[in-house]
This record gives structure tokens, sequence and C-alpha cells, in this order.
């Protein structure tokens, strides 16, 4: 014999199907009204049972533990989700301790401004790098070639073409590549040092702006404290 709480069996609908907020809400009251009143009809036919007849309590046995795994089920979902609500409320506080911080992110796009640009090289051994420097629409500003050494250094670009005419300030964009003695190619990556604009909190994760580009936290390398001038060994002039 099988006993099924009344509201569940009439297939009631609840308010909770238009609201993903409410439907949590709605759904644990909903199990704790059938799961009491599964137990009442539980314990009311066991007291009037036939003695010479007992009711099969199996069936019983099995639906009180489907109702306590549901309900367990739905306070773990219930934990999650404000566990969920806690990360990113953690997220936008550290995303907005950024603003207006000196971070070394990956990339190759910097500001010229005031006549100066500036990026990161890192090799993994003595080379010689060969660089393009174009403007936002694509017009390349300036080449060269530099020695480089294994680790990181700046290349500090002053603005100039190589014909000497000065380019205005704007997003200036970096390629680089680089070959060893033997003129075998070798792993060169850019990296840029600008200040953190703004952060978008409506994003998840949240989106630093810097350079005029979204970068999510974990791409930030390095935080820059004020007055610190990186080991220059490149420069345009």
């Amino acid at each position: 014999m099988s006993i099924l709480p009344t509201t569940a069996s009439t297939g009631t609908t609840t308010p909770a199907a238009t609201s993903t907020t409410s439907a949590s809400g709605a759904d644990s009251t909903m199990i704790a009204s059938n799961f009491t009143t599964f137990l009442t009809l539980l314990t009311t036919q066991l007291k009037n049972q036939n003695p010479l007849d007992p009711l099969d309590t199996n069936q019983f046995t099995q639906q009180l533990v489907q109702f306590a795994q549901v309900e367990q089920q739905m306070k773990s979902n219930d934990q999650l989700t404000s566990l969920v609500s806690l990360e990113k409320s953690a997220q936008s506080t550290t995303a907005l301790a950024y603003v207006g911080a000196t971070v070394v992110v990956d990339g190759s796009n910097a500001q010229l401004a005031n006549n100066q640009a500036s990026w990161t090289f890192n090799v993994s051994k003595p080379a010689t790098a060969s660089i393009t420097i174009k403007d936002a629409t694509g017009q390349t500003a300036y080449t060269g070639s530099f020695a480089v050494t294994p680790g990181a250094q700046a290349f500090t670009w002053d603005g100039h073409g190589n014909d000497g005419t000065l380019w205005p300030d704007g997003a200036y964009t970096m390629s680089a590549t680089a070959v060893d003695a033997n003129s075998q190619s070798v792993g060169i990556s850019t990296q840029v040092e600008a200040v953190v604009d703004s952060v978008d909190l409506t994003q998840t994760p949240p989106l630093l702006s810097i350079n005029g580009q979204n970068y999510t936290m974990d791409k930030v390398k390095q935080i820059v404290r004020p007055g610190y001038t990186p080991q220059t060994t490149a420069t345009s002039n």
C-alpha cells in the first residue's frame, strides 16, 4: 500500500513556476507541508490498522527516506546559492580595489601620452627582438631591432617614427618577434603597464578596463607601486 501526499497527487501548481527566486521558497514550503501530511497519514493508519492484517511498512519507509533526501538536497542547494552570492560579492570587492592602481598585464596595447609609451619584453634566452608599432588604424608608426636578455625588460617608445615624425597621443599596438645568435626563433611575450581605469561589476567575473581593453583579474601579473621604475634595456630614440 502506498500513500501519496494530497497536494502532490493532485498536481497543484504554485505561483513559483514564474520566478526562480520564489520557486525555492515555495518548493521548500511544499516539501515541508507534504512531509507533515505524510507523517500524519502514516501514524493515523498505523494506529487504526487491522492487527490480523498489518500494513506493509516497507513502502512507508521508502517514501519517508525519499522525502528526507529531497529536503536535504534543497537545503544543500540553498547553501550553494549563498556561497555563490558570497563569492560574487568578494570578487566585486577585490576588483574595486584595483581601480586607480598601476598593474602589469599580458598584452600588446599601450597608450602614447606625453611622448611616451611603454611595453615589457620577456624572453627565455639572449636574442635580437624585432618590433613593429602601429596606431589604431593599423598604420605602422615605428619599427626597430634590439638586443634583449633573458627575463623581463622594459621598452619605451618616445612617439617618434623612423623618419622623425612625432605621432599623436593615443592607443598603439606592438608586435614582436625574436631570434637567437643562430637565427633560431625565440619565444617572446609582451606586457603592458597601465592604470586600471574602471571595473565592470555587471560581468562575472568582473572586468578591469586597462588601456581601453577589458581584462579579468587573473590576467594581472603585477601591481606596481607609485614611483617604481622597471629596468629599461631599450628605447626607440
